[in-house]
């Protein structure tokens, strides 16, 4: 079925999702936070599902963040495991349906079993055109900034680049999401009001939309009212509004 065929009238090229209320999901039901996660990963494949089949050109979620290493050290292993185990399992539908494994982040901070896997999924899927399925992993905003101004400074150093090439392009080369268009939206579930670190380079103009919905409870019918209201937005740019409806 079609974006059209279900009343959305504009698509994002680019959807941005911070997956927030696993733990809180579990703790609700009286369950340990893990089940959470799991039920979490359940959601994640309906999602990436839905959001191919409709055609979104990437979709990034927010699976581990840079600040998630101070969790309990149970919980961590137990969400890279259920990582490990759901990018394994995946492989071969990530192949037959088109899809690009990417990821941001420190990669190198995850367990080797989990790098291996990545770049496993990276290599069978690199000549898929279908859509890009963007996990961020051991990802913070701040650092991937950080990083990309050493790597400039670097550059300028070597006498490769000067004052006067650096721009937004070339910030934006530095950066993890290189290649990848800036979202176009970003959902962040179980009602948080905050960024929490995420993409703050990139998000510039971004529509933001945040659900209380826990994620185990995000649904497909959720994420279509969501992409309506998108699709309702005057995206300007800092254009007025008639500027941007004389344009369309």
């Amino acid at each position: 079925m079609s974006a059209r065929d279900l009343g959305i009238s504009k698509l994002p090229r680019h959807v941005a999702i911070i997956m927030d209320g696993n733990g809180r999901w579990a703790t609700d039901r009286n369950l340990k936070r893990v089940e959470g996660h799991r039920r979490g990963s359940e959601v994640v494949k309906k999602i990436i599902d839905f959001s191919k089949d409709i055609g979104i050109e990437v979709l990034t979620l927010y699976a581990f963040s840079e600040e998630n290493w101070h969790r309990p050290q149970d919980e961590v292993k137990a969400l890279m495991d259920i990582l490990a185990n759901y990018l394994s399992s995946e492989f071969e539908r990530m192949v037959n349906e088109g899809l690009r494994l990417h990821t941001i982040g420190r990669i190198s901070a995850l367990p080797k079993k989990v790098q291996d896997i990545i770049n496993a999924g990276k290599e069978v899927t690199k000549n898929n055109t279908g859509m890009v399925f963007n996990l961020a992993l051991s990802y913070g905003s701040r650092e991937e900034i950080v990083r990309a101004v050493r790597e400039i400074a670097e550059d300028m150093s070597r006498g490769d680049i000067s004052t006067e090439d650096i721009d937004e392009d070339l910030i934006s080369s530095h950066l993890y999401t290189n290649g990848l268009p800036d979202p176009d939206l970003l959902i962040r579930t179980s009602g948080e009001l905050r960024i929490s670190n995420f993409l703050l380079y990139q998000i510039a103009y971004t529509e933001l939309y945040i659900t209380q919905t826990l994620w185990p409870d995000f649904t497909e019918e959720e994420y279509i009212e969501i992409l309506k209201d998108y699709a309702g937005r005057e995206r300007r740019f800092g254009r007025t509004g008639e500027q941007v409806r004389q344009e369309n």
